[in-house]
């Protein structure tokens, strides 16, 4: 690439949102920061970072030498106060684009994207780095020297953030590839096809969240990884033994940065099931080290031993079920923001290779082995297999599919919240983050975290302690806590179990009340008062 006297690199981030790079906010990918970190590597004079959100709010792309666009889901998703660039609004940009332009994530796929010089399939950062230093603008994997120096250099992109630095995540990558790379691994997933696992040391994942920390970031996922317990793992086969030394060298320094949540991604049941003793020191060290509402994704896929051995599965129901039941032993205690400490997380795909009417019902069947045992699940995400990697002989049943989640979330779902929040938990540190209506939506600060609905509408951009009241199929209900009943509106009042409009009005009109026995002559059902005599202040 010819550069101009100024270099000056605009980044912008359509959001990006796989398995292994979470972008959408809360999140800012490590995928763009590797990008920024890139262009300083290659002289750069600036960096200037603007997310599809920006544009959509008015604010104008600056002029460019070089200008790239990273977007795109490979994972359907459901966002709560924004999405994904659409193609739509790719195409309306791209014309006010400026220098060079390059895309990558998976709208390099589209027919948008062959309006851009370069589209870029494998590492945008490599290719882009490489053609600002005046070399082919090639597809490569970018070296591991290369990859802990960009992390760093490109970690100051995150002050110009929207979320910054609340409630802003940042992930961290551990490593890429994957341990089955031998095998070729799941037959729906590419990550076995970036070869044998490229670790990065402890030492420099804690230089990259120390810079991270330095910024102001609060919160960070240890992330990128096909399987956390298996990090740090010399053992090149398909089933590692655990390194839990490794682990334990990152999390413990981790802990100690001041970070609000720490969290992590995956992990492969085959190898707690295979490894008990070492997954147990791996996992309490987790335990002991992230903030709770942690949650293990484990690649369940499917309980079907033919489908499992048709795409080359990693791991057996009964696998599935020794993790599931390790993981709740060590992880199931209750911590200081009112979740468990880290909980498993179940993946199922429909539609792989051997998939037959009855598949439905052996995946079912695991599901209820883990309720009638008193387990927990934090959270079960269904989904149709995507032919990122081939194309898939099965056709699936849309009604079939279709029953078998409203199943799942029925018997299941509802189920496992009213397990993991029973009724009067206080959820701390619930963001709220948007108005619908009368009902205030909020989240706290993590991966996958639960989605909170106050039936009345409160101040958002701010953190609230919540009381949890009621649980619906995939979001809970609650009410400010402390709820302050002397002051609090009607709408409010007419929220709290047991009370209804009737009961708030008189409520409204025999205020201030001094204390609960006080409370309680009004509302004159001692039911009532008792479901909320926790959750009341009277000040």
């Amino acid at each position: 690439m010819a550069m101009s006297k100024e270099i000056i690199v605009v980044l912008i981030d359509g959001y990006i949102d796989d398995p292994a790079a979470l972008g959408v906010p809360p999140y800012i990918s490590p995928m763009i920061r590797s990008i920024a970190g890139a262009a300083l590597d290659a002289g750069a004079d600036r960096v200037e970072y603007i997310s599809i959100d920006m544009i959509r709010k008015g604010k104008s792309i600056p002029n460019a030498s070089v200008t790239v666009v990273l977007s795109g889901n490979t994972v359907p998703g459901k966002y709560l106060r924004t999405m994904p660039m659409s193609l739509k609004e790719l195409a309306e940009i791209t014309p006010k684009l400026r220098g060079w332009k390059l895309i990558s994530g998976s709208a390099a796929d589209s027919k948008e994207a062959k309006a851009f010089d370069f589209i870029i399939k494998k590492d945008i950062a490599a290719s882009l780095y490489d053609g600002m230093s005046g070399k082919e603008v090639a597809e490569r994997f970018r070296t591991l020297d290369e990859w802990n120096r960009w992390m760093v250099l490109g970690a100051d992109i995150v002050t110009q953030h929207q979320d910054f630095p609340e409630p802003l995540i940042a992930e961290i990558e551990s490593y890429r590839g994957c341990h089955r790379y031998k095998s070729g691994g799941c037959s729906y997933c590419i990550e076995p096809l970036k070869g044998k696992p490229l670790m990065r040391s402890p030492d420099d994942i804690l230089a990259e969240a120390q810079k991270l920390r330095s910024l102001g970031v609060k919160n960070i996922r240890i992330g990128g990884q096909t399987c956390i317990i298996s990090y740090g793992s010399e053992d090149d086969s398909d089933v590692p033994r655990p390194n839990p030394e490794a682990v334990r060298a990152l999390f413990e320094v981790l802990k100690g940065m001041g970070f609000d949540t720490i969290h992590v991604d995956n992990a492969n049941p085959a190898v707690i099931s295979t490894y008990p003793e070492e997954s147990k020191e791996i996992l309490t060290v987790l335990a002991d080290c992230c903030t709770d509402g942690n949650v293990l994704a484990l690649g369940m896929e499917s309980a079907d031993p033919f489908v499992i051995k048709e795409n080359n599965l990693n791991s057996t129901s009964d696998q599935i079920m020794d993790a599931v039941r390790m993981i709740n032993r060590i992880g199931g205690e209750r911590g200081p923001k009112g979740l468990p400490k880290i909980l498993p997380g179940i993946n199922i795909i429909c539609g792989l290779d051997g998939e037959t009417a009855s598949t439905y019902g052996m995946d079912m069947d695991v599901l209820n082995r883990i309720k009638e045992e008193g387990l927990m699940i934090r959270r079960i995400n269904i989904r149709q297999v995507l032919p990122v990697r081939r194309d898939f002989c099965v056709k699936v049943d849309q009604r079939r599919f279709k029953k078998f989640k409203e199943s799942v979330r029925e018997d299941i779902d509802r189920a496992m919240l009213e397990r993991m929040v029973p009724y009067g938990t206080v959820l701390r540190d619930v963001y709220l983050e948007l108005n619908d209506g009368n009902t205030t939506f909020g989240r706290q600060i993590g991966s996958y975290p639960l989605l909170v609905g106050i039936p009345y509408k409160l101040e958002t951009e701010r953190f609230q302690d919540v009381f949890i009241t009621e649980w619906g199929f995939r979001s809970i209900t609650g009410i400010s806590y402390p709820f302050r009943i002397n002051s609090m509106p009607m709408s409010a009042l007419e929220s709290l179990p047991g009370i209804g409009k009737k009961r708030a009005t008189k409520l409204v009109l025999a205020r201030p009340f001094s204390g609960l026995e006080d409370f309680a002559k009004v509302v004159e059902d001692p039911s009532v008062v008792d479901k909320l005599k926790d959750a009341l202040v009277f000040d």
